[in-house]
């Protein structure tokens, strides 16, 4: 009897300790194996060339979040630049909360040029003002990433 009470406090304390680490983060898409191996997304800049695909394992931070349904991010390049993120097959959403919080993400990088009328189409999501949105006249070139999966930290 003693050793079945000890026993089921020992299972109740690995249940406690499984569910405390899994509150600090929140998984979306596809699993990340290997997270702790994530080098800084700021290094894609250097790795990446016009016309190539890279598949990477980054971290860093959310800048921005679609605010209509969490569709896309953005993330610190620093140089107050920032990369836009997709989600691959449109196969998951984030919260519209995460702007400031820190993530691991898998996926592909690559250069792309985002048309005006997308451009436009996304300050409206991150609900820029009307004369702000006006304001885009020209296509932009720049390091997008498609994510097949993410990890959002909850500290």
């Amino acid at each position: 009897m003693k050793n079945n009470l000890i026993l089921c406090l020992l299972a109740l304390f690995i249940a406690f300790q499984v569910t405390a680490q899994k509150s600090k983060t929140n998984a979306y898409g596809a699993p990340i194996a290997n997270a702790e191996k994530a080098y800084d997304v700021k290094r894609l800049v250097a790795l990446v060339n016009e016309g190539d695909t890279l598949k990477a394992l980054v971290k860093g931070t959310i800048t921005a979040v679609c605010q209509k349904k969490g569709c896309w991010m953005k993330m610190d390049m620093g140089n107050n630049q920032t990369m836009m993120v997709h989600f691959k097959d449109y196969g998951f959403f984030v919260p519209k909360d995460c702007s400031g919080k820190h993530i691991v993400m898998e996926g592909i990088a690559f250069i792309d040029v985002t048309p005006v009328a997308q451009l436009r189409h996304y300050a409206e999501d991150a609900g820029k003002s009307k004369e702000e949105v006006e304001k885009i006249t020209a296509d932009e070139k720049e390091l997008t990433f498609e994510a097949a999966g993410v990890i959002i930290s909850n500290e």
